[in-house]
């Protein structure tokens, strides 16, 4: 018979069951599909603070057992607001409560603070549903507004769509996809002569800064390369976002337990880190996450989170770059418009109404636009990326 088990924390959770679900794949000694889910990066959010009661994202991740044994799991947390989640339900928030509702606590299906699709339902897709349906009982019971999946891969959205009442959105991002390229005169081989000179220029302009670039792992990555980019996070974050999601102690964590998962890409001066980028690693793609500087140099933005991941996922034989949510500048630099996936269920059967009438239109509106954005790319006419 199948159990349902809600815990407070991933750090009470044995670390190989989680992964034996969210990462099967380890099991052959090689790198997670992305390592977003693992123990080690959840555990890594819960211990440093960056999650629990006072982030406003409370884990409560859910355990689906049958005989005593684990078999599917959710990366599930209680929301009091609607930030670091990239697909954001704000306006549907303020209609919700303009309208006498209370909106807030809502539970959240989600890597907290990382708009990266991956896995959410965890385990074998034959247990999607019996998760999908025992998160909306938890909604429905705890009468709370919502449930939320964000950045789930499509055929689980696929799947799940209409389960008892799941509403499917779609939106986009940008991604760079590798298409066989033995380096980066390949890639921009396949671009407009403009847009080649564009990125030459760019990568020519951030080198003329006098930095010494270096992309680290493993190893490699020194405690003090994690205090310069705590500055660097710092000063991005508190512009973006008022105040940045992840503690000081977070990137200890990382360091500690994630440091083979990690490229961080570092400007120097002499021996002093001014800028940097910080990815994840994942079996097929380079996750770009953070960038912040301490030295401000015309388009070394552009060379440390773009170009220098490019040129990264080229030699390590990655199969795509996904930069992280929003940034229509990307396109220009070769990264294509790409859907992302999410699944909504409102427990208001008015309100459900009206949001699944939204997505329709907002569906529609993003196809358009994924379309025409994907006509106008950087990529030579007749050889675009499909």
């Amino acid at each position: 018979m199948a159990e349902i088990t809600l815990h407070d924390n991933l750090t009470e959770i044995d670390a190989s069951a989680w992964d034996a679900l969210a990462a099967p794949e380890q099991a052959d000694g090689g790198r997670p599909v992305d390592p977003f889910t693992t123990h080690r990066f959840l555990a890594a959010l819960d211990r440093s603070g960056s999650t629990g009661a006072a982030s406003g994202w409370q884990p409560k991740p859910l355990i689906l057992t049958e005989a005593g044994q684990p078999v599917a799991a959710l990366p599930l947390y209680a929301k009091t607001h609607s930030q670091g989640e990239y697909i954001f339900d704000h306006t549907w928030a303020e209609a919700y409560e303009r309208a006498g509702g209370r909106y807030y606590p809502k539970l959240q299906v989600a890597v907290p603070f990382t708009p990266a699709t991956g896995r959410r339902f965890l385990g074998l897709p034959e247990h999607r549903a019996a998760l999908a349906r025992a998160a909306i009982g938890l909604t429905r019971g705890n009468g709370l507004s919502s449930l939320h999946v964000t950045f789930c891969t499509a055929d689980e959205a696929t799947d799940l769509a209409g389960t008892d009442g799941l509403l499917h959105r779609v939106t986009q991002q940008f991604h760079w996809e590798n298409r066989g390229y033995g380096g980066f005169d390949d890639f921009l081989a396949d671009l407009s002569s403009r847009k080649r000179k564009m990125i030459r220029k760019e990568r020519d302009t951030a080198r003329a800064a006098g930095l010494t670039i270096r992309a680290l792992t493993g190893d490699q990555i020194e405690p003090r390369h994690w205090a310069a980019f705590w500055a660097f996070y710092q000063d991005t974050g508190s512009r973006k976002w008022g105040r940045p999601y992840l503690t000081r102690a977070a990137f200890d964590e990382f360091h500690r337990t994630m440091r083979n998962d990690i490229l961080l890409v570092l400007a120097f001066r002499d021996d002093r880190p001014v800028a940097g980028a910080l990815n994840f690693i994942g079996r097929h793609t380079l996750y770009g996450r953070y960038w912040g500087c301490v030295e401000d140099h015309p388009c070394l933005h552009f060379e440390l989170c773009y170009y220098q991941a490019i040129d990264w996922a080229i030699a390590a034989g990655l199969h795509r770059v996904e930069a992280g949510a929003q940034g229509e500048h990307k396109l220009a630099r070769g990264y294509l418009p790409a859907e992302c996936h999410s699944l909504h269920w409102i427990a208001d059967a008015g309100f459900r109404k009206a949001v699944a009438q939204y997505l329709q239109a907002e569906r529609q509106a993003v196809d358009e636009e994924i379309e025409v954005l994907t006509a106008y790319g950087p990529f030579r006419r007749g050889d675009r990326a499909e």
